[in-house]
């Protein structure tokens, strides 16, 4: 059984990822003013705090929270990025923007700039971006946020941009069913263009192939499609493509691309608290580090994030990762050796 798509898991990649490539396609203005060399991502334990008191219970990750600076000025600034994947209703949407807004500024005392990206396929209606408070004889409150409805957004009008945002994009913008193979086909010939290493093409030709799926006609038109193109791009996305078959990617590409996140959200809980301890203890010895790279389990990160926020020493910290990296060696154990007897 396929299992469902974690949409969000999927856009978080992809926007920390290219989160500079993606203001540049979207919001250009902003980088006229801040400094682009200079940002970093807040870590997800610390967002997910933030936001825990919004999600009513639900376990809220928002999709990327970034903290640049000024140009010229000793000055930051947070850019708040939420991709919505799901149809809310306007009202309730535009009220949880106010109110991330407003922890987030509570939290970090910075300038907040929001920015929503809908991914959802329906409804086709404008989304609005304010939200107000207003009384008969005042407006006590006028808050808007940047709007970017993927499915408002012409394919066509991407075609000229060399950026890996906007290509892998395009696969949930604006589209006649006729032009489906035709907007992939586009997609690989950009793709194989740009200087991308390896691994961020795949995670790409991944993200293209999970919402743009073709049937066997499209299939077929997708060929025809390549064979017009010049020979030397023919060439290079015919090689791309063959080597991602041969390695068996293409037939499970959505539980790939899965794997793939899980994995990459594994590397950055790892990183995460380890920063955290560099913060409070600088020197962090190397076998506290060979530990903490051996644990595996997202929810037992999580755990750990919050403990190296509040270890009273790397003494303690050490202990509890030990014991926790002798647990999860027991489980693994006892999986093989339940295997085995079976």
């Amino acid at each position: 059984m396929t299992p469902p798509i974690d949409h969000d898991a999927i856009f978080k990649e992809l926007l920390s990822t290219f989160f500079l490539d993606f203001l540049k396609l979207f919001v250009p203005q902003v980088l006229e003013y801040a400094e682009p060399s200079e940002f970093s991502l807040e870590p997800t334990e610390t967002v997910r705090e933030v936001f825990s008191p919004i999600g009513q219970g639900k376990k809220k990750v928002a999709d990327v929270v970034a903290r640049l600076s000024f140009r010229d000025e000793e000055a930051c600034f947070l850019i708040h990025l939420e991709s919505q994947s799901s149809a809310y209703s306007q009202e309730d949407f535009r009220w949880r923007m106010f109110h991330y807004f407003a922890r987030l500024h509570e939290k970090f005392r910075l300038p907040v700039y929001p920015i929503a990206l809908f991914t959802f396929d329906e409804p086709f209606t404008e989304q609005e971006n304010k939200y107000v408070v207003s009384f008969p004889d005042r407006q006590v409150l006028d808050f808007s946020f940047v709007s970017i409805q993927l499915n408002r957004l012409n394919w066509r009008d991407f075609l000229e941009y060399d950026n890996p945002v906007a290509l892998a994009l395009m696969a949930k913008m604006r589209m006649a069913p006729s032009e489906r193979a035709q907007v992939k086909a586009e997609c690989l010939r950009l793709l194989v263009t740009l200087k991308l290493d390896r691994e961020k093409m795949a995670f790409i030709f991944g993200f293209i192939g999970t919402y743009l799926p073709l049937n066997e006609e499209e299939e077929e038109q997708f060929q025809q499609t390549l064979e017009h193109m010049d020979l030397g791009t023919k060439e290079l996305v015919m090689e791309f493509v063959t080597d991602w078959q041969e390695k068996g990617r293409e037939q499970g590409l959505q539980e790939g691309l899965q794997e793939g996140l899980k994995q990459g959200q594994i590397v950055k809980g790892q990183e995460d608290i380890l920063r955290i301890l560099e913060v409070r203890f600088e020197d962090i010895p190397p076998e506290l580090r060979k530990l903490v790279s051996k644990i595996n389990d997202l929810e037992v990160l999580g755990t750990l994030l919050t403990q190296a926020v509040t270890t009273q020493s790397l003494e303690a910290f050490t202990s509890a990762v030990s014991q926790h990296v002798s647990k999860e060696t027991e489980e693994v154990e006892n999986s093989e050796q339940s295997s085995g007897d079976d």
